[in-house]
């Protein structure tokens, strides 16, 4: 896992979650909060209600990512990139500034003209984005998208999630994001719960991870709660979405996020780290895949799991003898038994029981339904 340098803020392992703070010079914009046309009442409140809270860096939108809105041109998003340059200059704060835009031409600009980072919402669906990200040693945010500059995040699949973050590859600074949130039509509430189950998978490409899941629809859904009232959801999430590896939150209640982001980050696995070895966060047959993959192997994944199994003495020897010199199965002469076995050790061992493991059954049958 490499750390992304962002005008001197290091993002990755071994540093504390950072929190991105969210200004808007969009009018469609749907948080009115953060939303300003005056460049001095933007700066203020980025002092007062981002910077002062406990942001580290501060997201600057353009145009609303929502999909009922008409997209910008990129010369539309450059009408107001004034706006947005004056807002920051006026900021008496420190923070890095990063530029949400799909266009290189806006974030060329907006490099130029004082801002330290880019948001890409269209995960490098403009090909020219990483050389211009790159030429400036920017730190970029890759969203993953389908390769359309009209449709940010519209992608169903975790799988083809994985997939699209590595279109049109990485710069040495990219920072990948796997999109939360109905970019889509197709994309459903279980979609994005079953991306925030593997975000560990996202370890793989070896890229520090942001998150933006305030108050996002999937979790409100699953409390019962409004947009109002979501805070206390947004705020389990944070935690649970920074343990599995996100390095950087993107949020409009930033205090609040960066409370629950440093709890996250204190129970964060312990990972060996040297110049030589680093420990890979690995807690299913998914995320091991994963690593594989990233490395080339065409080994299959096969994670091991440990289980207490209530068997009688006579199923425990029977048990015991079907183990015996099965790969990657072990089963402790206790009670209960102790066993360790992944996936396809478990189907080596249904294999040896043969058609009728008898008693066995049951267990066995338990056991895969639970790894599958």
């Amino acid at each position: 896992m490499r750390t992304v340098d962002a005008v001197g803020l290091p993002i990755g392992d071994g540093h504390p979650p950072r929190i991105m703070g969210v200004l808007n010079v969009s009018s469609e914009s749907p948080y009115d909060p953060s939303v300003f046309d005056d460049p001095g009442e933007a700066a203020a409140y980025v002092d007062r209600e981002l910077i002062d809270e406990g942001a580290e860096i501060v997201d600057v939108g353009l145009e609303s990512a929502n999909k009922r809105f008409e997209v910008l041109s990129a010369q539309g998003e450059l009408d107001r990139l004034d706006t947005a340059c004056e807002a920051i200059e006026s900021v008496s704060g420190d923070a890095v500034f990063s530029i949400e835009t799909r266009y290189h031409e806006v974030a060329d600009e907006a490099l130029s003209r004082g801002f330290d980072m880019v948001n890409d919402i269209c995960g490098f669906a403009d090909p020219e984005m990483p050389s211009v990200c790159a030429e400036h040693d920017a730190a970029v945010a890759k969203m993953a998208s389908p390769p359309d500059l009209e449709r940010p995040g519209a992608i169903d699949n975790v799988d083809e999630i994985y997939e699209a973050l590595s279109q049109n590859g990485f710069t040495e600074k990219t920072i990948v994001d796997p999109a939360f949130g109905g970019w889509s039509e197709g994309k459903t509430l279980a979609d994005d719960r079953e991306t925030l189950e593997r975000l560990r998978e996202f370890r793989a490409l070896g890229r520090p991870i942001l998150v933006s899941i305030n108050r996002k629809n999937f979790l409100r859904t699953l409390a019962g709660r409004t947009t109002e009232e979501a805070l206390a959801v947004s705020l389990a999430a944070t935690s649970m979405a920074v343990e599995r590896g996100a390095h950087v939150v993107r949020t409009h209640d930033v205090r609040e996020t960066a409370d629950a982001a440093t709890i996250g980050h204190a129970f964060t696995p312990t990972r060996l780290r040297t110049d030589r070895v680093e420990e890979l966060d690995v807690r299913t047959d998914g995320d091991l895949h994963r690593h594989l993959e990233a490395v080339g192997s065409e080994r299959e994944a096969d994670l091991p799991r440990v289980f207490t199994l209530a068997l009688s003495p006579e199923e425990r020897r029977a048990l015991l003898g079907a183990v015996r010199g099965i790969e990657g199965v072990s089963l402790t002469d206790t009670d209960p038994a102790v066993l360790i076995a992944g996936s396809r050790g478990i189907g080596r061992l249904t294999d040896t029981l043969g058609s009728d493991p008898g008693a066995l059954a049951p267990i066995l049958e338990d056991i895969s339904d639970g790894l599958y």
